[in-house]
């Protein structure tokens, strides 16, 4: 007689051949944590950790598929979305997941990778805004994404600020703003809640280049978070420090000839056991 379910995250995402970042960043987190990873793949970056060499779709139908095959038989606790390059796979996934239950999604709007390579088509960002931004739990841009979103230049932690009230118009429940990319010793982070809080999340900035697939860490490590029961200011909070730490405990590690990743597992979970009533 089975006893135990694990809390599931379902990561709808692209692939990453090098191993730290997209689905492959997603399912790393997501184990670390001690939560079961459910995949769906929505394109195929052909990259490594020096940059992106091109871009493969996958067929619509097959998206959709995927979904459907995964929400009809390992229902998840949360939703992790990452990069979605085209506005038909956009209409598709929301479509789809409209036919679902509600559970917590985490939209990380994936627009630059961490080399600066643009991985959206310039027609999708309506498609995003329009039909993923309002469906999402929260949203998790970097400061190249925030700009894109909101319009504007977005240097400053007062220009984060004012993005941020710009993007909350346009639909947005919550907004975790990344500050990764400031030039400061200590860098901060916004989260904007529902309630049009912000509320900021400091730490020092770590002297590495080993950060490819950090936005899809953190994303997956919310979503994780979220799906055990934690509340999205805790998971929010928690996911900031797990990849803060995997960062740390990546830095000094060769993995590739460029951006090197992060450091999934310097002290994985053991998988949550919940129990069947």
């Amino acid at each position: 007689m089975k006893k135990y379910t694990y809390p599931s995250v379902l990561a709808i995402a692209g692939f990453d051949g090098s191993g730290g970042a997209g689905i492959q960043a997603d399912i790393k987190t997501i184990s670390a944590l001690g939560c079961y990873a459910t995949t769906v793949l929505t394109g195929l970056p052909v990259q490594n950790t020096q940059g992106v060499r091109n871009i493969y779709s996958i067929p619509i139908e097959a998206v959709t598929d995927q979904i459907e095959a995964v929400m009809d038989d390992i229902m998840p606790e949360a939703i992790k979305i990452g990069m979605v390059h085209t506005p038909e796979l956009v209409d598709a996934i929301a479509g789809t997941l409209e036919e679902y239950q509600k559970v917590p999604i985490v939209f990380d709007p994936v627009m630059v990778a961490t080399s600066g390579h643009r991985l959206i088509e310039e027609n999708t960002i309506d498609a995003l805004v329009e039909r993923l931004l309002p469906i999402a739990t929260i949203i998790t841009p970097n400061m190249d994404e925030t700009a894109i979103l909101a319009n504007m230049d977005v240097s400053t932690l007062e220009e984060m600020r004012t993005a941020g009230e710009h993007i909350k118009a346009l639909g947005c429940s919550n907004i975790l703003m990344k500050g990764g990319h400031q030039k400061t010793a200590r860098i901060t982070s916004l989260f904007f809640d529902q309630n049009d809080e912000c509320h900021p999340f400091e730490v020092t900035k770590i002297k590495t280049d080993n950060t490819h697939g950090s936005g899809c860490t953190l994303s997956s490590a919310i979503a994780s978070y979220l799906a055990q029961g934690k509340d999205l200011f805790e998971a929010v909070d928690l996911g900031q420090r797990y990849v803060h730490h995997a960062i740390d405990s990546g830095k000094n590690v060769q993995t590739g000839k460029g951006s090197g990743p992060l450091n999934h597992f310097f002290d994985p979970q053991k998988m949550i056991k919940n129990e069947m009533d």
